[in-house]
């Protein structure tokens, strides 16, 4: 059939569109390669085993890198999801094996690392060890394939040496009775060996040793020259903050060799232990706390001090309680602290004492035939607990209270306790008469003391002095028992201005001057109170941070008063 013109016009149309038709189908058939792969790291285990992972694509692939230890299946495969396993072999070396695996497809190409670890080696000499009470070194040889690490639990364990195949270690004096256990841990690669460790503690009991202790309670007062109280301090409960939680800072050497320097020769600690106990059965007190306690006393005791350690406030638990209802619970609890106090503290020689309680009393009236008799079994129960721990402690001059530590109770009430060795026992008061003057805050207070001053307290006078501590020498005494005044003072009034603080600082000197040259005079030994805090109605004497003397004068009144 003939074409007309027009047919042949779109003919030719046709034609050339399908041509251009088939040229977009070609392109559409070329595509983008992808590779996808479900993992980039694999880490082994020595003993070797077999993974799997998917490697998807579009396009044809394939696997480089497989090593003899390490095989690949397939190594190539075209698009889709192929699972491709690894198997890795046993690692019988010591060294860590790594291969890489390359995996390509088209101009595309992803790594999957392979970490086989080692088989090492590692074999202690020992996995227990006991040991007794003291300071000591012993070694654990080991064998090992390549470096350990050491890692000990027990700060009493220390290593001192790094030797490849037998470490040194040493282990810290056990002063306490209880035993301790800790470990020492060593580790290759994926291996560890730990040695447990257990050190005994200190005998509850040992024989009697007079050795440093041969001086009885008389004869080792008269060398006490001075004291000073470490005051809100180290009796601050341990739920309270500790030793820092009063707004003092921790004690330092520094401060104890200036109070030395400024001439005390003796120093008072006051301390917390109820609120340090970790097991409620046993009673047994924090070995952290005893090791701080420790080294404060020997910032005073290597100083070539006197020092007085005693059971404090400490919450009130003993203080506040003398009475029938918590007497055997109080007991039972005196006797198990002292224990362990005197245990840890077996070996120091007589310039160490120990004070059984603090301010023991119900109220502050008159007290009661029960408030004494409790009270005076706390004192029994003590010296009991102390001696019975046997070494030095068995002549160690002890220091009892009277109750409240109050003067007028003590000669009018005071029994002092049973002891098993005579001339060892000390006696407690403190003095701060008359206290509108050292420790009224209030309204109404008085800013001066003593003859010839006018802004003075109606009682409390140097007349009321001599004849409180005169009482305190006719009845102790001079019956052989040493006395020590645990603690006196005033505050210092430094808000005042003019004239007015002028008297003040002059009658406050005269006041310690005067407290502490009678003390001594009728056989006392002066403790004066310091808590830390130096302004205004403080009775700080020295910076708690540096050392320094804040109050030269009251320091150098009570120095005068003790060596006149």
């Amino acid at each position: 059939m003939e074409m007309t013109k027009t047919k042949l016009f779109f003919y030719t149309v046709a034609v050339l569109l399908g041509i251009t038709f088939n040229a977009c189908s070609k392109d559409e058939n070329e595509v983008d390669p992808e590779l996808l792969v479900s993992i980039d790291q694999l880490d082994i285990t020595k003993e070797g085993t077999e993974k799997t992972f998917i490697l998807s694509s579009n396009v044809e692939w394939s696997i480089e890198g497989g090593q003899e230890w390490c095989t690949v299946s397939p190594t190539s495969g075209t698009s889709g999801d192929t699972p491709v396993k690894i198997s890795v072999s046993a690692n019988n070396s010591t060294d860590q094996r790594i291969a890489t695996l390359l995996i390509k497809a088209a101009d595309l190409s992803e790594e999957i690392s392979i970490m086989q670890a080692a088989n090492h080696q590692l074999t202690l000499s020992k996995n227990e060890i006991e040991l007794d009470d003291q300071a000591q070194e012993f070694s654990v040889a080991y064998e090992a394939s390549g470096s350990v690490e050491v890692e000990i639990i027990g700060d009493w364990i220390s290593q001192k040496s790094n030797s490849s195949d037998a470490p040194i270690f040493e282990i810290e004096n056990n002063y306490t009775l209880f035993a301790r256990d800790g470990s020492i841990t060593f580790t290759l690669g994926d291996l560890s060996e730990t040695v447990s460790i257990t050190q005994i503690g200190k005998a509850a009991t040992i024989p009697s040793d007079m050795t440093g202790v041969e001086s009885n309670a008389s004869t080792l007062a008269s060398k006490m020259v001075a004291g000073w109280n470490i005051g809100n301090t180290m009796e601050v409960p341990k739920n309270n903050g500790g030793e820092t939680g009063w707004g003092n800072p921790m004690v330092r050497k520094t401060l104890i060799d200036a109070v030395k320097a400024a001439g005390f020769n003796a120093v008072r600690i006051p301390c917390a232990w109820d609120s340090y106990i970790v097991d409620q059965t046993t009673y047994r007190i924090s070995d952290t706390w005893f090791t701080r306690v420790k080294e404060v006393v020997d910032y005073c005791y290597n100083n070539d001090m006197y020092v007085i350690l005693n059971i404090h406030w400490d919450g009130g638990w003993l203080e506040d309680n003398p009475t029938y209802d918590k007497q055997e619970e109080i007991n039972k609890k005196q006797e198990a602290l002292w224990q362990q106090i005197a245990v840890y503290f077996r070996d120091y020689n007589e310039k160490l004492l120990f004070a059984g309680t603090n301010e023991v009393h119900s109220d502050y009236n008159t007290p009661s035939t029960e408030n004494l008799k409790v009270q005076q079994s706390f004192n029994q129960t003590f010296v009991d607990a102390v001696r019975a721990t046997g070494g030095k402690n068995a002549n160690r001059n002890l220091i009892v209270q009277t109750y409240n530590t109050n003067i007028a109770h003590g000669v009018n009430y005071h029994n002092m306790p049973n002891d098993v060795v005579d001339n060892r026992l000390m006696l407690e008061v403190h003095y701060y008469d008359p206290w509108d003057f050292c420790g009224q805050t209030d309204s109404g207070y008085k800013s001066q003391w003593g003859e010839g001053y006018t802004d003075v307290s109606s009682w409390g006078q140097e007349d009321y002095l001599n004849d409180q501590f005169g009482s305190v020498k006719t009845n102790f005494v001079d019956h052989g028992i040493p006395v020590i005044l645990g603690e006196y003072g005033a505050l210092i009034r430094s808000s005042l201005t003019g004239e007015a603080l002028e008297k003040h600082i002059a009658s406050h000197s005269y006041y310690l001057k005067t407290v502490t040259k009678v003390a001594k005079e009728n056989g006392m030994v002066p403790f004066i109170w310091d808590n830390g805090y130096t302004g205004n109605n403080g009775f700080g004497l020295f910076d708690r941070n540096n050392g320094s003397i804040v109050h030269e004068d009251a320091v150098n009144a009570i120095i005068s008063g003790a060596i006149e």
